[in-house]
């Protein structure tokens, strides 16, 4: 029932796209990626956990695989790992509560919330003390259904910081979004007597502005190595259980098995959530790509969240900063300010992800993960930054990748001159450092559609653009002159490793100017 040669009517696999109920998906006969061993190990070694993981990673089917085995529904698990594992299958009560699905940009959208399930859970266990507050009701709520039950309490709550990664560029608002859930989640260790096992997903780790200060006993396995793979797909589960989803996307695009599996790794794979992990697949996309046969950016469909374009041009951080940026794992976990540094929430998130790891300065390097979220990402930051000024239109890159594809070098030029003197200034920022940014945010999205080496050192940069049929050498100047970019251009050899490619090379040598804020001068020489 839960292979993939079982989750098929009439030869087609039945993909869970969208479902997040284990039990919908056993009964519907759906592809699964049996994670129940996970389960088991969690239940068994511990009693209260956090996990982080970016959106539409597989934490609320999580969540909801976790309710189905505390309410003893063995039957859902027939087949399984687990099912060879546990012996008991004791029915436990169950308090889950989902905080997706609400909008917390408005006052009292927690309160709302909040109160819907606590009625809920009363009318199953009784009402407690009238007029009590959100957190008294929700204490109250788990000593009942403890003493009803003789069972003690299961908590589950599925995307606890979704209130605040909502509301992060509202401070009043977030700020009090934040002490109602550090009191109403603070329940938990105080009522640790009456609770047999607890779990909190979301996001982002709140660490630094408390909302963990009460819950100190969770343990997070956000970044160990035995969970890493508790959400998302690896490459031999891909190999176990959706070999034949492969081979007909294989089929669909005119590719060979590997050739596919290769495709789909650079697309999706290349998610780590530890230090000499295994890569992990969006499942989200993977199983859209199977259903719809082709390879998009499905993860992206609802766009880049604003919060952190608008995190990203607040602190000045670059586009070249992105990738390669080292962090320690506290601030990975979010024991700082995001405004301050947005590259852990960018982690968190999802749009960015473990690639490397030095162990003596315990220090975790950064990158996009694959080409979904890279390229798409950069889209979405070029469409915030790179802006008009005379109508405000978003910038399209397509001209200009036109006449690189056509060779026609000087039109391109001429083109990119004309962007300058265009740009929205308001959109791009005052400081040099800006002025840097939209330079590199440029030629970043140029380099989704041509190939593009650059090596940035201060205000210098040196950019290798590639066609099929033209090598393209860019060296570009603040304050200097062309003279001098292209006299570097020869003087360090840019050229040389093109010498026999049979392609034709243009060196171009570009001065930008901080103070008019605009390509001043560029000149080109051919060979």
């Amino acid at each position: 029932m839960l292979s993939e040669m079982a989750s098929q009517i009439n030869g087609r696999i039945k993909f869970p796209i969208g479902i997040q109920t284990f039990e919908k998906i056993v009964e519907g006969d759906y592809l699964y990626v049996d994670k129940t061993e996970y389960i088991y190990e969690l239940v068994s070694t511990g009693t209260y956990y956090f996990l982080s993981r970016p959106r539409r990673f597989g934490k609320s089917l999580l969540v909801s695989t976790l309710e189905a085995y505390f309410l003893g529904k063995r039957e859902l698990f027939r087949g399984l790992k687990i099912d060879r594992l546990e012996k008991d299958w004791i029915e436990y009560p169950v308090l889950h509560l989902d905080l997706n699905g609400e909008n917390y940009t408005k006052e009292g959208a927690v309160e709302k919330i909040l109160g819907r399930h606590l009625e809920e859970w009363e009318r199953r266990y009784g009402v407690g003390v009238a007029g009590d507050s959100l957190s008294g009701r929700f204490s109250s709520v788990i000593q009942r259904a403890h003493e009803q039950t003789g069972r003690k309490v299961v908590v589950l709550i599925d995307e606890y910081d979704k209130p605040l990664t909502s509301t992060l560029l509202d401070d009043d608002l977030n700020n009090k979004l934040r002490q109602q859930l550090r009191a109403f989640y603070g329940v938990m260790k105080s009522e640790d007597a009456h609770i047999q096992f607890a779990l909190l997903t979301g996001v982002t780790k709140f660490s630094k502005v408390s909302i963990f200060s009460d819950l100190n006993h969770l343990e997070n396995i956000s970044m160990s190595y035995d969970y890493q793979a508790v959400c998302g797909i690896t490459d031999d589960e891909i190999d176990s259980y959706c070999r034949q989803a492969v081979e007909d996307l294989s089929k669909a695009q005119g590719k060979s098995y590997d050739e596919m599996r290769q495709l789909l790794r650079e697309k999706y794979d290349g998610y780590h959530f530890c230090e000499n992990g295994v890569g992990v697949y969006n499942p989200f996309s993977l199983m859209n790509a199977f259903k719809q046969k082709k390879l998009e950016n499905y993860w992206f469909e609802t766009g880049t969240p604003e919060m952190l374009i608008s995190l990203i041009r607040s602190t000045h951080l670059g586009i070249d900063q992105l990738s390669g940026g080292r962090q320690t794992e506290g601030q990975l976990s979010g024991r700082e300010d995001f405004k301050v540094n947005p590259l852990p929430i960018m982690f968190q998130t999802g749009y960015l992800t473990i690639t490397g790891y030095d162990a003596r300065r315990r220090l975790y390097t950064l990158d996009f993960p694959n080409e979904e979220v890279r390229d798409s990402f950069i889209e979405d930051l070029a469409r915030a930054c790179l802006r008009r000024k005379d109508n405000g239109s978003p910038f399209d890159c397509n001209e200009f990748v036109d006449d690189l594809y056509s060779g026609n070098v000087e039109q391109f030029m001429r083109r990119l001159q004309a962007f300058f003197s265009n740009i929205d200034y308001q959109i791009a920022g005052s400081s040099e450092r800006d002025f840097q940014s939209v330079v590199n945010t440029l030629f970043v999205l140029l380099g989704t559609y041509v190939r593009v080496e650059r090596h940035t050192s201060f205000g210098r940069m040196d950019i290798e653009m590639e066609t099929a049929d033209a090598v393209l050498i860019l060296e570009l100047k603040i304050d200097g002159s062309v003279e001098e970019a292209l006299r570097q251009i020869d003087e360090k050899q840019y050229a040389a490793p093109f010498a026999m490619s049979g392609k034709r090379i243009y060196k171009i040598g570009i001065n930008f100017s901080s103070e008019k804020r605009t390509l001043d001068e560029y000149r080109i020489v051919e060979g």
